[in-house]
C-alpha cells in the first residue's frame, strides 16, 4: 500500500471543514479539520473552511468568532473562509478570502437561488404542505405496518390549481426531492465499497424556498462551486452521502471522493459528549493543555503512523499522515494520554515561556503583582515535577 492517495494533480485537492456556529469549537470538529488540513497541506492542495449558518435561529457571530480563533490557535490555518466580522462590517467590503466565496451560507442565497429553480423547473423538486401532524399520522401508520418511517409521497401530484389554492390559503410549504428507486454505489476511501437502497428513503425535504435550502443540498452546490474533490468528515454522515449523490446527479456535478473518519467515543464507548467532561476547545484551553498538546493528541483519534511513535509537531503530522492509516472503528477519546502528552510539551518548554503562559491563570486566582523572576524560578520547579 502507498503512502498516499494516487492523485490527478498534487495541486487538485480541495478539502473542507463546514461548522454550523450553533456552539463552541468541539473537539470532534476540530480533529475533522485537524486531518482535512493534514490531507491539504500533503498533498499541496487547498484547505477551506465554510460556515454553515443557515439555520439562523441557533446561529450566533459570537460561535462564529469562537471556531475561527479556536482553529488558530491550534495552527489549523486555511487558505480560503471567513474574515471575523468587525465593527465595519456592514461596509461593502470583501469580509473572506479566496476566490469562490462568500464562504458564509447565509450570503449565499442567490448562487442557491440559481439551482433550486433548475432542479424545479426541470422537474426533480415539487412543492408539499404536509404538516408536522400529517407527517406524524403517516409515520405511525407505517410504523404499526411494520414498515420504515419515509414520507409517502402524498403531495408528489398535487396540480397547479391544488399548489395556487394552497398557497393563497397560506399554507406554509417546503420543496421535496423526487428520489428515483435504484441502488447507490460509494467507493468510500477508508471503509470500501458501500451501497445504498434509495427507495428507503423516500421524497427528501430539500429547501424552505427557492432561497433556502436545507443541509443536504446547500453542502451539495457549495462543494461544487468551491470545487471540493474530497470530502472528509464524520461517519455520522454516512446517511447523507445518498441523498447528497442524488442532488448531484440531478444537476450534472462530478461527484468527490469520500472519506467517513471514525467518532470519537468516550472511555465508555459511547459518542463524546459533556457528560464525559469537556468536549471544546475552549474548555481544553482554559484549563491549560496547550495547543501543540491537543493537535498531537487529536491526530492519534484515529490515525496511527505505524511506529512507537507518540510525539509529533504540526510539521510533522504533515509529513507522516495519510488517509490509509485512518482507522475505521471508533477513536477512544483517553483523557491521560492527553496528560501525558501536555506534560511532555510542558517539560520541553523554556522557563520563560512557561511563566509567560501561566501569567494569565495565576492573575484569575487573584494574585495581583507577581515578580516574574520568582514566578519563574517556580515554573520551572513545577515544571521538573510534572
Amino acid at each position: 500500500m502507498t503512502d498516499q492517495l494516487p492523485l490527478k494533480k498534487k495541486d487538485s485537492v480541495r478539502v473542507r471543514i463546514a461548522p454550523s456556529p450553533t456552539g463552541p469549537l468541539h473537539v470532534g470538529t476540530a480533529r475533522t479539520a485537524l486531518f482535512n488540513f493534514l490531507f491539504a497541506r500533503k498533498s499541496q492542495g487547498s484547505f477551506i473552511v465554510r460556515i454553515e449558518d443557515t439555520d439562523l435561529k441557533r446561529s450566533d457571530p459570537k460561535w462564529e468568532k469562537n471556531i475561527v480563533e479556536n482553529l488558530k490557535w491550534l495552527g489549523i490555518l486555511w487558505d480560503e473562509g471567513p474574515v471575523i466580522r468587525t465593527k465595519n462590517s456592514k461596509l461593502k467590503t470583501k469580509n473572506y478570502l479566496g476566490n469562490y466565496g462568500p464562504y458564509r451560507q447565509s450570503e449565499r442565497r442567490k448562487i442557491y437561488e440559481k439551482y433550486i429553480k433548475k432542479l424545479f423547473n426541470q422537474g426533480f423538486l415539487y412543492w408539499c404542505f404536509c404538516s408536522k401532524e400529517d407527517l406524524e399520522a403517516q409515520k405511525q401508520e407505517q410504523m404499526a405496518r411494520g414498515v420504515a418511517p419515509k414520507y409517502t409521497g402524498r403531495c408528489r401530484n398535487l396540480s397547479k390549481k391544488e399548489i395556487e389554492k394552497y398557497q393563497k390559503e397560506g399554507r406554509k410549504g417546503i420543496l421535496r426531492f423526487k428520489v428515483p428507486n435504484k441502488i447507490i454505489k460509494v467507493n468510500d476511501l477508508l471503509r470500501g465499497k458501500l451501497e445504498f437502497d434509495t427507495s428507503l428513503l423516500g421524497d427528501i425535504a430539500v429547501a424552505r424556498d427557492f432561497k433556502t435550502p436545507f443541509y443536504n443540498l446547500a453542502v451539495v452546490i457549495d462543494d461544487f462551486e468551491m470545487k471540493i474533490t474530497h470530502v472528509i468528515r464524520g461517519e455520522d454522515h454516512i446517511p447523507n452521502t445518498p441523498k447528497q449523490i442524488l442532488f448531484q446527479e440531478a444537476l450534472e456535478f462530478p461527484r468527490p471522493e469520500y472519506a467517513h473518519l471514525p467518532l470519537i467515543l468516550g472511555p465508555d464507548r459511547s459518542k463524546l459528549s459533556k457528560r464525559h467532561g469537556a468536549v471544546s476547545i475552549e474548555e481544553y484551553k482554559a484549563q491549560g493543555y496547550l495547543s501543540e498538546s491537543l493537535v498531537n493528541f487529536m491526530a492519534f483519534l484515529g490515525w496511527n503512523p505505524a511506529t512507537e511513535e507518540e510525539i509529533f509537531s504540526l510539521e510533522n503530522l504533515i509529513e507522516r499522515f495519510s488517509l490509509e492509516r485512518v482507522q475505521k472503528g471508533g477513536a477512544i477519546f483517553n483523557i491521560k494520554r492527553l496528560d501525558w502528552i501536555n506534560g511532555y510539551y510542558i517539560r520541553k518548554m523554556p522557563p520563560a515561556e512557561l511563566t509567560e503562559k501561566c501569567l494569565p491563570y495565576l492573575l484569575k486566582t487573584h494574585i495581583s503583582k507577581i515578580e516574574s523572576r520568582s514566578v519563574a524560578k517556580a515554573m520551572e520547579r513545577r515544571r521538573q515535577k510534572y
